[in-house]
């Protein structure tokens, strides 16, 4: 998110259990999240909070690999839709909603932010979504999609301090001041940056299409991150190796390069400027005076 001003976030941790239920507010900002794990639910559905217009975030793990998957909907109020997913969704173990500290949400206003909220993690493709359908953008005024849109500033500035990355998408390279580094192997060539967000992979790189037969026994997670890849077309077949269809956030250096070559992997000495390089050492130099 460029450009960003500095926020503080204030958690009220409501009966002391820092994994219980938790009231998030942001300097300067009309909204309050709402976080409980869901085994807290029936204990605390009685609150104000739940009876107020807001979009909601269901996060459970999934279920194959490490990682979590996510359900994006809204509620006007949201209790009776959690209530809905409580009984009949079985993948979630913690929620977090949205709503307006003095109830200015409405219907319109919340299907504007469940459909943005939907299609930014759709292109991110961080997390599986467990939506079955697409919503589409209810009618609002200027005025009221321009209210919702520093609505959805806001919630998305927030989401990665609760820990909730699934929106994040690629920072804008022209806007980084960091070098340019490249990963080789047979006929391979993938180049990204190292970002404070995570290690970006560029649009254009190409990643193996064949990986070692040992990676989905002692690398599971890496052969998980590949599989999702292709699955969500950010990796598709071009000839003998795959290409990436766009710029891809990973959580870690190590992480992009063995998903790259298909093998295990130290992305500190496998990604290299174009001197030669590597990481560790442009890292090392850094910290030196």
């Amino acid at each position: 998110m460029g450009n960003a001003a500095p926020f503080s976030l204030r958690i009220f941790v409501v009966d002391g259990d820092p994994d219980g239920l938790r009231l998030v507010e942001r300097s300067n900002w009309i909204g309050k999240g709402v976080m409980f794990p869901r085994a807290l639910f029936t204990q605390v559905r009685n609150r104000p909070e739940f009876q107020q217009t807001g979009v909601y975030l269901l996060l459970g793990p999934r279920t194959q690999g490490d990682g979590e998957t996510i359900y994006i909907g809204e509620g006007d109020p949201v209790r009776p839709r959690l209530e809905s997913h409580y009984a009949g969704k079985d993948f979630w173990t913690r929620a977090v909603f949205f709503v307006a500290s003095q109830g200015q949400l409405n219907k319109a206003h919340v299907q504007y932010l469940e459909s943005q909220l939907v299609n930014r993690a759709d292109a991110a493709k961080r997390v599986p979504l467990e939506n079955g359908n697409r919503p589409a953008d209810p009618t609002l005024s200027e005025a009221d999609r321009a209210d919702m849109d520093v609505f959805l500033y806001n919630m998305l500035g927030m989401l990665p301090l609760l820990g909730i990355d699934a929106f994040e998408q690629s920072p804008a390279m022209t806007k980084l001041d960091m070098p340019l580094l490249s990963c080789q192997g047979k006929g391979i060539l993938a180049n990204g940056i190292d970002t404070p967000q995570g290690f970006v992979v560029r649009t254009g790189s190409d990643a193996s299409f064949a990986e070692v037969p040992s990676l989905k026994e002692h690398l599971p997670n890496v052969s998980k991150v590949r599989a999702d890849l292709i699955d969500n077309r950010v990796l598709v077949r071009d000839g003998d190796k795959f290409k990436f269809t766009q710029d891809y956030t990973f959580n870690s250096p190590s992480l992009a390069s063995s998903v790259v070559l298909g093998r295990s992997t130290n992305g500190r000495t496998d990604w290299k400027d174009a001197n030669g390089k590597t990481l560790k050492q442009i890292q090392a130099d850094q910290t030196k005076g």
